[in-house]
């Protein structure tokens, strides 16, 4: 239990199977010695992306659209980063085209302000055709997309549980969290302002890959090809 515990700290993605690779034992033990001392894999939970009632949710509009340029369209998340003590909700805001992370604000409540924060320093930068999103309270806000309309930026959102219509910033989080943060669990929340800040705008600047062309969305997501070629971990790492 002590050595799946210290491989737990070092790689906090790693589920029973996983485990069962590293020691040679049976899944049924990984499971039961995992239960007993209450460790799981990490893995993506459905905690940030409550919608509101009575906010206006806008149709999705990259679908059957080839983006061949920059700033034809963005695209903004929520994720949290784990702390040894709570997490962080961290938000960014990616050019879909070019891949890389225009802004970015870290949070410890899931008000809509560090939202605002990072859509205000990314159109001070430049401005998107489309920006696209999902339907989070925090996107649906009328603080939010008032900003978006002010600007004449026409406002995207995912339809409800289809997380393929933003894959290449659901992609960054997943290489981000799963493979990166997690070896930062450790640091303690006040640890946050001065060296978590700086570790996760480096991650996500190195995940900035090349411009290429992407194809269009259909109504069931991504086409094959963009799937194998752009989601791959060497394209989108």
């Amino acid at each position: 239990m002590r050595q799946i515990d210290e491989l737990y700290i070092r790689c906090p993605f790693y589920g029973t199977r996983k485990v069962c690779e590293q020691f040679a034992i049976n899944r049924k033990r990984a499971q039961r010695l995992m239960r007993l001392m209450g460790l799981e894999g990490v893995r993506r939970r459905r905690s940030t992306s409550r919608p509101a009632p009575g906010h206006k949710v806008y149709p999705y509009l990259l679908r059957d659209i080839a983006i061949t340029r920059p700033d034809q369209a963005w695209a903004s998340d929520i994720t949290y980063i784990p702390l040894q003590h709570g997490f962080l909700y961290l938000t960014a805001v990616m050019d879909i085209y070019s891949r890389n992370v225009l802004s970015w604000r870290l949070s410890n409540t899931l008000a809509g302000d560090f939202c605002i924060e990072a859509l205000d320093m990314a159109l001070s930068q430049s401005q998107p055709e489309i920006f696209n999103t999902d339907q989070g309270a925090q996107f649906t806000s009328v603080a939010f997309t008032s900003r978006l309309e002010k600007s004449g930026v026409a406002i995207s959102m995912d339809g409800r549980g289809r997380a393929l219509d933003n894959v290449f910033v659901e992609r960054l989080w997943r290489s981000l969290k799963y493979e990166e943060v997690g070896l930062l669990a450790g640091l303690r929340r006040r640890l946050a302002g001065r060296g978590l800040v700086g570790q996760v705008l480096r991650l996500l600047l190195q995940r900035a890959a090349p411009p290429v062309p992407c194809l269009p969305h259909t109504r069931r997501g991504l086409r094959r090809g963009l799937t194998r070629q752009k989601c791959s971990r060497s394209n989108l790492r």
